[in-house]
């Protein structure tokens, strides 16, 4: 039996994910998820064009019905951080952008750029 994927995503950043490679104007292998260290709480998320998939990277593979197939590609430094987690994308009148539902997470700061496990 196969194991879930350690990240799922929303139709909603399904959508976003699908929009932001076709406006970027060159091929990419997918968008690349991690986290780093820093903000209040000690580690913040992290999304980036990837390439290249590099060499112990999680490749995870959402097809469409009517668009090709992208990759999340996550960074294997974070992967035990966001095994579990749900990425969405919001989008209200005065911010928009992608949020996680990580059961990992222990707290959060006050702004919610960043998280403790």
């Amino acid at each position: 039996m196969p194991l879930p994927p350690p990240i799922t995503i929303t139709d909603a950043a399904a959508t976003r994910i699908r929009h932001l490679l076709a406006q970027r104007g060159k091929d990419s292998a997918g968008v690349k998820v991690g986290v780093k260290s820093g903000g209040c709480s000690g580690l913040s998320y992290v999304i980036e064009y990837a390439d290249k998939v590099e060499n112990f990277d999680e490749v995870v593979s959402y097809p469409d019905k009517e668009c090709e197939e992208f990759k999340i590609i996550i960074d294997p430094k974070a992967i035990m951080y966001l095994i579990g987690s749900e990425m969405d994308f919001v989008e209200e009148k005065m911010k928009s952008g992608f949020i996680f539902s990580n059961p990992n997470e222990k707290g959060t700061c006050g702004c919610g750029e960043s998280f403790h496990v």
